[in-house]
C-alpha cells in the first residue's frame, strides 16, 4: 500500500515539476518575443531617421540651389 502511495506522490511531484518547467519555458518565449519586437521597432526607427536625414539633405540642397539662383539673377 505504501508503494502505491509513494508512486502516486512521485507522479504528482513529476506533474508539478513538468508544469513549472512548461510555465518557465512559456515565460522565456514571451520574453524572447518581446525582445524581437523591440529590435524590430528600433530598426524601424533607425530606418525612419535615415530617411528623414535624406529628406533634410535634399531640402538643404534645393535651398542652396535656390539661393545660388537668386544670387546669380541679382548679378
Amino acid at each position: 500500500m505504501q508503494a502505491v502511495k509513494d508512486k502516486l506522490s512521485d507522479m504528482s511531484a513529476m506533474r508539478k515539476a513538468k508544469a513549472e518547467a512548461k510555465a518557465e519555458e512559456k515565460t522565456e518565449k514571451e520574453l524572447a518575443k518581446a525582445r524581437v519586437e523591440v529590435a524590430k521597432e528600433v530598426r524601424k526607427a533607425k530606418e525612419a531617421e535615415a530617411a528623414m536625414d535624406l529628406h533634410v539633405a535634399k531640402a538643404e540642397q534645393k535651398a542652396l540651389q535656390e539661393v545660388a539662383k537668386i544670387a546669380q539673377d541679382q548679378s
